[in-house]
C-alpha cells in the first residue's frame, strides 16, 4: 500500500508491506508532525501486522506516546477510493466535496485539500452478492389496505422475526437489570448489543473465543443484531441526542476551538480532541482508560464477524442536528464511501450474516434522496433509517411520511419493498405507532428499559410514575390489569412503590420484566390490527 502526504512544503512517500494474518490483531499506529512548520498530523494506518519503510528524513518510525490504537487487524480496503486516499486531519468541508486543512488559518494560499473520488458504483460489487441469501430474507404476510402498514417475518439463522417488532437493547450484551432469560419469556425476538461497548470491554477476543455472542450470552435460539460502535463515537464529541439539541449542538464544542455547524474535531479534555475524523476512519478515546482508538469501515465488521451476530451494520459517520449544509453534504459522501468498504469487507467472507446500510441525510430531503438511491443500489440484505432524525416527533413523522414511500418502489431491477426496513434508536410508544402506519418494520432503543430503571412503567391507562405517593395504598391492583408478565401476575402497585422507594434493586428487574412484556404486547396488537386492515 502506497500513501502519497502532500504538504505545503513537502510531499512524502511511504511504502508498506502487508503480511497475511487471519486472527484479530491489536497493535499501535503512530502519528508524527510532517510540517513542524504548521504542526500536521498525519495517520500512518492499515494498522495491522505492517511494517514502515520510508526513506524520508521524517521520524515516522518512532512510536509516538499517544498514538492511536487500531482495534482489529485490517486489510487493504479493496475499493479504490480507500486505497487512494489522501490522508489529513479532517475538518469542515467545503460544498464540493473538498476537505480543507485550517491548519495554516493566515495563509489561506498554503491550506492542503484532498479530494476524493466518489463511492464505488453497484456494478463494481460481485453479480452473486445480488442473488437472495438461503439464511436470511424478509417474509411480506399482508399489506394493510388502509395504510403504508404491513406484517412480515424476518428468518435469520438463530430464529424468525415478527414484524413490526421492537428490538430491546442490551448494551453490553445484557439487558440492564434482567436475565436474557426473563426477555425470552416477553416474546423479545431480537435483541440489539452495541460493538462500541463491547470493543473496550470484554474485547473481541473474548467473545470470539467464546464462540460468538450467542454462545457468550447464552443465548443460542433467538437473533441478534450489532450496530458499527459510530453512533456511540460521535455521541463522545456530541453527546447524546438530548444534549444536542437542548444546546444547540454547544455542549460538547466548548473548549474544543470548533465552530458551530462543523463537524470532523471536536474538543475533549485539555484540549485534545476526543473524536477526530479521517478518511480512513475515526479516532476516539476510551471512556475506561484514555487510550486513543482507530475505528475504520473495516475494523468495525471485523470485530462483528468475530460477535457472529445474524444482522451488522457498516460504519457511518453521525452528524448531528446542529450542521452546516456543506458540512453535512461531505459528511453523507463519507458515510457513502465508509458503508461501500464495510459492505465489501463484508462480502470477503459473509459467515450467515446480513448487512443492512443506514441511510443519511439528516432532515434535507435532498440527501435523502440521494443516499436512500445510492445505498439501496447495493447489495444490502435491509435498509435502516439513521442520522439526525429531527429535534421532535413532528419533524421524525414528517420525513419519514415523505421517505418510507421510496422504500417501496423497485427501482434498477432492485424491489425494495422485499426488504426489511429498521428505524435506529427511536421507540417511544407515539413514535413506534405512527412508523407502524409508514411500514417500518423493526425499530430499537433502551428506552422503555431506561423508564423502568428509573420509575417510569407502561401500561394501557398510560404511563405510570410509580413514586408518586398515590400508589403507596393501591393494594391488589397491578401496573397493568390485562398485561400477563410475572411482575403483574404476582405484585401490586403498592408493593413497587415501596420497592422503588427503598432503592431495592429487585423493583429493577420487576419493572424491566413488565415493560418488555409492554412493548412486545403493543407490537403483537399492532401486527393483528394491520391484519384486520384496521390501521
Amino acid at each position: 500500500l502506497a500513501i502519497t502526504t502532500t504538504t505545503t512544503t513537502t510531499t512524502t512517500t511511504m511504502a508498506f508491506s502487508s503480511l497475511s494474518s487471519n486472527k484479530l490483531m491489536i497493535r499501535q499506529i503512530s502519528y508524527r508532525s510532517f510540517d513542524n512548520d504548521h504542526n500536521n498530523k498525519f495517520i500512518l494506518d492499515r494498522c495491522n501486522n505492517f511494517y514502515r519503510r520510508t526513506k524520508n528524513t521524517h521520524h515516522v518510525n518512532n512510536i509516538a506516546a499517544d498514538a492511536p490504537t487500531c482495534l482489529f487487524s485490517t486489510t487493504t480496503p479493496s475499493i479504490e477510493s480507500a486505497s487512494n486516499a489522501t490522508h489529513e486531519v479532517a475538518t469542515p468541508s467545503s460544498s464540493d466535496g473538498t476537505i480543507t486543512n485550517n491548519c495554516n488559518k493566515k495563509n489561506n494560499k498554503n491550506q492542503n485539500t484532498t479530494t476524493y473520488p466518489p463511492p464505488p458504483d453497484a456494478s463494481t460489487f460481485p453479480s452473486w452478492s445480488y442473488s437472495p441469501r438461503p439464511f436470511f430474507h424478509f417474509e411480506l404476510l399482508h399489506q394493510s389496505t388502509k395504510s403504508a402498514a404491513r406484517v412480515g417475518r424476518i428468518h435469520t439463522p438463530h430464529g424468525t422475526i415478527d414484524t413490526p417488532g421492537y428490538v430491546a437493547v442490551a448494551t453490553n450484551a445484557a439487558l440492564k437489570g434482567v436475565d436474557i432469560r426473563d426477555a425470552d419469556t416477553v416474546g423479545q425476538q431480537l435483541i440489539f448489543c452495541n460493538t462500541y461497548h463491547l470493543l473496550l470491554q470484554p474485547g473481541t477476543d473474548v467473545v470470539e473465543g467464546a464462540g460468538g455472542l450467542h454462545n457468550f450470552m447464552n443465548r443460542k435460539s433467538g437473533p441478534l443484531i450489532t450496530d458499527s460502535g459510530g453512533f456511540q463515537v460521535f455521541s463522545l464529541a456530541y453527546g447524546s441526542v438530548h444534549e444536542e439539541l437542548s444546546t444547540g449542538g454547544e455542549l460538547k464544542r466548548r473548549g474544543g476551538g470548533e465552530k458551530k455547524g462543523s463537524l470532523h474535531v471536536t474538543g475533549g479534555k485539555g484540549g485534545k480532541p476526543s473524536v477526530q475524523v479521517t478518511e480512513e476512519g475515526a479516532i476516539f478515546r476510551s471512556y475506561r482508560d484514555g487510550k486513543s482508538f482507530l475505528l475504520t469501515p473495516e475494523s468495525t465488521v471485523q470485530a462483528q464477524k468475530s460477535f457472529g451476530a445474524d444482522i451488522i451494520i457498516p460504519l457511518d459517520e453521525l452528524p448531528p442536528y446542529h450542521i452546516d449544509r456543506n458540512v453535512l453534504v461531505n459528511s453523507v459522501e463519507r458515510t457513502h464511501r465508509w458503508e461501500a468498504r464495510s459492505l465489501q469487507e463484508h462480502l470477503k467472507d459473509v459467515k450467515d450474516q446480513a448487512m443492512y446500510c443506514v441511510i443519511h441525510g439528516g432532515l434535507d430531503r435532498e440527501l435523502r434522496q440521494k443516499s436512500l438511491d445510492y445505498l439501496t443500489s447495493l447489495p444490502f440484505d435491509g435498509y435502516a433509517i439513521g442520522g439526525s432524525l429531527g429535534k421532535n416527533s413532528k419533524e421524525l413523522m414528517e420525513l419519514l411520511e415523505w421517505m418510507m414511500p421510496m422504500l417501496n418502489e423497485e427501482k434498477n431491477e432492485v424491489n425494495r419493498r422485499n426488504k426489511p426496513r429498521h428505524l435506529l434508536g427511536i421507540a417511544d410508544e407515539p413514535s413506534i405507532l405512527g412508523a407502524v402506519k409508514l411500514g417500518v418494520d423493526t425499530m430499537d432503543s433502551c428506552y422503555p428499559t431506561r423508564l423502568s430503571r428509573h420509575g417510569t412503567l407502561l401500561s394501557r391507562e398510560g404511563k405510570i410514575h410509580i413514586k408518586s405517593g398515590k400508589y403507596s395504598r393501591q393494594y391488589g391492583i397491578p401496573i397493568d390489569p390485562e398485561c400477563s408478565c410475572s411482575t403483574c401476575q404476582q405484585y401490586d402497585r403498592s408493593y413497587l412503590w415501596h420497592l422503588f422507594k427503598a432503592k431495592e434493586p429487585v423493583f429493577m428487574t420487576l419493572a424491566t420484566i413488565h415493560n418488555l412484556q409492554y412493548m412486545n404486547d403493543l407490537m403483537a396488537e399492532q401486527r393483528q390490527l394491520i391484519l384486520e386492515n384496521k390501521i
